[in-house]
Parts: structure tokens; C-alpha cells; sequence
């Protein structure tokens, strides 16, 4: 996608759309994005699942499709 660690970028399932700085990391597999789901400010549960399992109450394992776009300014990353 030709981003660099640092880059503004937009991360948009059908749930839900954050805009996160990216941060590349050698032990991700080509085609897979991770976003931690316990901060604000990376907010990943906005692009997923909310389900819960009907008797344990456990969240579902949270994995969705998503498109990652560049913001090309870094002013966007804040509106």
C-alpha cells in the first residue's frame, strides 16, 4: 500500500470507520491488520461485532473485513 510507519490512515468495516497512525510490524501477516481493542483512541470494537455468547457472555472473537485507506493530510486525522 506504500505506507510508512507514522502515516495517517482510515480503517472502515461496515460497522464503523477509525483513523489510526500506522505502525508496520514484521510479524503481521500480509493481509491482516490489528488494532488493540482496550484503548480510545484505536477504538477497534467500533468496526466489529458486538455478539456475545448466549451463555458465557464472552464477547466473540473479534475479526472483521476492513478497507485501509492513507489520510493524506494530518490534519484529517484528527476530524
Amino acid at each position: 500500500m506504500g505506507l510508512n510507519a507514522g502515516d495517517a490512515i482510515s480503517v472502515e468495516s461496515r460497522r464503523g470507520r477509525v483513523q489510526l497512525t500506522a505502525r508496520l510490524d514484521d510479524g503481521t501477516p500480509d493481509g491482516t491488520v490489528f488494532i488493540p481493542f482496550a484503548y480510545g483512541e484505536a477504538a477497534a470494537n467500533l468496526l466489529t461485532n458486538a455478539a456475545l455468547d448466549p451463555f458465557g457472555k464472552i464477547p466473540e472473537f473479534k475479526f472483521c473485513a476492513v478497507r485501509v485507506q492513507p489520510i493524506t493530510t494530518r490534519a484529517n486525522l484528527s476530524s
